[in-house]
């Protein structure tokens, strides 16, 4: 197997030579592996099928397609299962590829920056703070730098579509692809790596790509922690110290460093109940504990390792009187472990008082009270005294090295690692205060009641051991009125006794349907008002964080309505929070999916409104995107410097005026968009039967089948309502049909509504959140394919909608090429466009087993091959996923 060069509708995209190679050699590895474990008749139907869907592929052979679904039919379901797998085998070896180049090529961008001497690109920090010293001076630049606030929050809904066992498997065979890059290697090791690389390829093809099992919510925990360990514990210290490299200069690392610690972690996983009955207060209490297991083992293992590289005599470098004094205020706490490292390092100061220090690290993960730190400060008091001394002695560079790298990672992480957000829906709480009401706090409860009150009481626990910021949020889902907010105080008290025991909390009002976002400062108003709410904001400096929801408003209202409510949202409670003294943290309910508000970030946070991020970003990264953005190191510290730099950019004077004055010049154009786009929403939501006909042309209800994540893909759902639908099935199952309709429908119609096709141009030049529509758009619908979306749409009995849905696919298309001036989607995006164009071929092979399942699940196969072909479903789901790089 091996990329295709056919591009849909012109031109291609040039693949990189060593992407290509890389993909040649990946591709034939394959082949190798399947010839030899399935026979060479098993490669020929992959060929056959591979040649046929490249044919067909843009302007190709009409009745390829056809051919195509023709072979697809004659396999037996044994021959469709291993063809579907090696399809997905390939695109997890393409993704691997594509990763590493991406890792090549900002390892080429890093070397070539370094020698340049010309201006910073816009979206790295040296550039963000260059235009910030240009338009607001380097003493204001320098306060907005210190209260830089980047929160990503990890979630697992849902988590990968990819089993832990492929993802090793794909990990192992990354590194030798790395490894192999290596111009320095002779022939006997290019040969070993090949070798190693046909092993490591014949074990992802015999491991199954399907869980037998869906996931616990701890299983969750673990795969997240995995992300920490190998990349975010090392990678955080290293922005932070590319950041101080530039404000110091030839300075950096001889001075004290001036880049803060900016990030802080969050995680739901494991706290998130709404709708998950599998997330238990015994769950979020085991989740709190193994990351504190983690982070805690990280920065033993970062001290131990620092303190005996401290080598340092007294002679040479003299210990100051407060490490004398700190060395014998540990010789006070534990006699016989200070003698022992003592005896190993007898005038060695330095390095004696850090390997304690990395013992009371440990002494406090084993729990060891007489040994152990209270809290992350006391921690950090002591190694302040140990680069204090190390600078008075002269040694500003090892103070100023590793050391300032640990001292980072304890300000960042804590003891804690990331603040475990609890989530629970509004109407949960209700009908636990009206329970309770009824019986009185410690009567025979239902147990849900019981397990909402036993979550209160796991949050203080979680406060007491690993202090107040491991566990103070807590977001209200659907919130509708400020009796929300008070339901959760009122709720701790009861659970803890009185309101003085109650954990301390921050309770967050989240704002998802397009109701709520438009009374959501009315809400506010009324929260501000609460004795609770009002005591919180005293001791936080007037701190208050507000969450959005982006899947919910655009399954509400379309996606068109929802980016547009959501932008006037932002900019009412951004004048709020002014007008009330507020400092206001907007929380972004972001997924991966274009539907649900993903997209590059760093682009999304420079079109938000003005006063909205004012330096600090707070988002959910969800499943497939904390691995995408978080797993490889290079791409990790690409990514969070562009966020970052973004962040502040985003408060700059030009950024926020070209926002205000592009969203007034557009206001009329935005009232008839979304007017016009949400009405063609309804048109095809609330038409009679839809619901019916979207789980028929879809493959909804199968999805709830495959073992993505602990969390149901329901909420009680029934096939008359898709009220209680949840975002993420709704996105995914459109995604599969190759339709992704939650990225557009409805901005054909919109556009077509204002039809003035040089104001709609010069508003994509202008408006950047109109821009970034456009080009959202445009993305997704490269990823469309209509010649497969109509195989789909013919499964339901509904040409009506059917024809509605194609209709406004043919206007969107035909609107986003005119506006962007392109003759074929994607035409200037280089990279994605590649991406798009070396897949899509191979998944459209994925997209026609997955119709030959449905159409016979769908005609009633015979009760005995319904097992058989829910499987060639699931395999054909899991690899359209990879192919796609989406799961929703």
């Amino acid at each position: 197997m091996t990329g295709s060069s056919n591009g849909r509708g012109g031109a291609v995209h040039e693949m990189p030579d060593e992407l290509r190679a890389d993909v040649r050699l990946l591709g034939e590895l394959l082949g190798e592996v399947l010839s030899e474990t399935g026979g060479p008749e098993l490669l020929d139907d992959v060929e056959r099928l591979r040649g046929l869907t490249i044919a067909a592929y843009g302007a190709g052979e009409a009745s390829a397609i056809t051919q195509a679904e023709a072979l697809v039919d004659s396999f037996t379901p044994e021959r469709a299962a291993d063809v579907a797998r090696a399809f997905t085998c390939y695109f997890h070896l393409v993704n691997l590829a594509e990763e590493y180049h991406r890792v090549r090529t900002l390892r080429q961008r890093d070397r070539e920056r370094g020698e340049s001497e010309g201006p910073a690109s816009a979206d790295s920090l040296p550039g963000a703070l260059a235009q910030l010293r240009a338009e607001v001076g380097e003493e204001e630049t320098s306060r907005r730098l210190a209260g830089l606030e980047f929160r990503p929050v990890l979630t697992a809904h849902p988590t990968e579509a990819r089993r832990r066992a492929v993802a090793a498997a794909i990990r192992r065979i990354s590194e030798l692809v790395a490894e192999r890059d290596d111009p320095r290697l002779g022939a006997t090791t290019l040969a070993e790596i090949r070798r190693r690389m046909l092993g490591e390829i014949d074990t992802l093809w015999r491991t199954s790509p399907l869980r037998t099992s869906k996931p616990s919510p701890l299983d969750e925990v673990r795969t997240a922690m995995g992300v920490f360990d190998e990349t975010l514990f090392q990678v955080l210290p290293q922005v932070y110290r590319i950041l101080d490299d530039h404000l110091l200069g030839a300075d950096a690392g001889r001075v004290a460093p001036r880049a803060p610690a900016f990030v802080r972690l969050g995680s739901w996983i494991g706290a998130d109940r709404d709708g998950n009955p599998n997330v238990t207060a015994k769950v979020t209490r085991a989740a709190a504990s193994i990351a504190a297991e983690h982070v805690l083992l990280g920065l033993e293992r970062a001290a131990t390792r620092i303190g005996r590289a401290l080598t340092l005599d007294a002679t040479s470098t003299p210990p100051s009187g407060e490490l004398l004094a700190l060395w014998r205020r540990q010789q006070s706490v534990d006699e016989e472990l200070t003698a022992e490292i003592a005896a190993r390092a007898p005038d060695e100061p330095y390095r004696r008082v850090v390997l304690v220090i990395a013992e009371r690290i440990a002494a406090t993960r084993r729990r060891d009270a007489d040994l152990a730190y209270a809290d992350p400060e006391e921690l950090l008091a002591d190694l302040d005294v140990v680069q204090a001394s190390l600078v008075a002695a002269g040694d500003a560079r090892g103070a100023y090295g590793e050391l300032q790298h640990l001292i980072w990672q304890v300000r960042t992480f804590g003891f804690h690692l990331a603040e475990l957000e609890v989530r629970q829906h509004s109407k949960v709480h209700a009908l636990t205060l009206a329970e309770i009401e009824a019986k009185g706090v410690d009567g025979d409860l239902d147990p849900v009641a019981v397990e909402v009150l036993e979550v209160f009481r796991v949050i203080a626990t979680i406060q007491q051991r690993y202090g107040q910021l491991a566990a103070r949020r807590y977001i209200v889902s659907f919130t509708m009125s400020a009796d929300d907010i008070a339901a959760v105080y009122r709720l701790a008290e009861l659970a803890l006794g009185s309101a003085e025991a109650a954990p301390v909390l921050d309770v967050v009002p989240l704002f998802e349907t397009f109701a709520d976002l438009e009374a959501s400062t009315d809400v506010l108003d009324a929260m501000v008002t609460q004795p609770q709410v009002q005591a919180r904001l005293a001791a936080t400096g007037r701190r208050l964080e507000v969450m959005l929801g982006y899947s919910d408003s655009a399954k509400d209202v379309g996606p068109v309505s929802a980016t547009l409510a959501l932008y006037d949202a932002q900019s009412r409670i951004a004048r709020w929070a002014q007008d009330n003294d507020i400092v206001l943290t907007l929380f972004h309910g972001r997924g991966g999916a274009l539907g649900r508000g993903g997209g590059p970030a760093n682009r999304a946070v420079l079109a938000q409104p003005p006063n909205s991020v004012d330096g600090r970003f707070k988002l959910t990264e969800q499943g497939e995107v904390i691995f995408a953005r978080y797993g490889n190191p290079h791409i990790a510290t690409r990514h969070i410097e562009q966020v970052a730099a973004a962040t502040l950019l985003a408060s700059a004077p030009s950024i926020e005026e070209r926002n205000s004055s592009a969203a007034a010049t557009y206001a009329d154009v935005a009232a008839r968009m979304d007017t016009v786009s949400r009405s063609r929403f309804y048109d095809l939501v609330q038409a009679e039967g839809f619901p019916q006909w979207f789980a028929e042309v879809t493959p909804q209800e199968e999805v709830g089948l495959l073992a993505l994540g602990s969390r149901p893909a329901k909420r009680g759902l029934s096939v008359n309502s898709l009220e209680d639908l949840r975002a993420i099935p709704w996105v995914f199952a459109w995604t599969q049909a190759r339709i992704n309709l939650t990225g557009w429908f409805g901005l054909g119609a919109a556009l077509d509504a204002v039809g003035d096709l040089e104001l709609l141009r010069r508003a994509y030049a202008e408006w950047p959140l109109f821009t970034t529509m456009i080009d959202n758009v445009e993305m997704s619908l490269a990823k469309t394919d209509e010649r497969i979306a109509r195989r789909y749409l013919e499964l339901g009995d509904r040409e009506d909608l059917a024809a509605l849905v194609l209709d406004e696919l043919a206007l969107t298309r035909r609107w986003v090429l005119d506006i962007t001036g392109h003759e074929r989607l994607l035409a200037t995006s280089r990279v994605l466009g590649r991406a798009v164009q070396l897949r899509s071929p191979y998944v459209d092979a994925l997209s026609l087993i997955q119709l030959r399942a449905l159409r016979a699940l769908r005609e009633g196969a015979d009760e005995a091959k319904v097992p058989e072909l829910q499987r060639l479903l699931l395999l054909s789901v899991n690899g359209v996923a990879a192919g796609l790089q989406n799961t929703g």
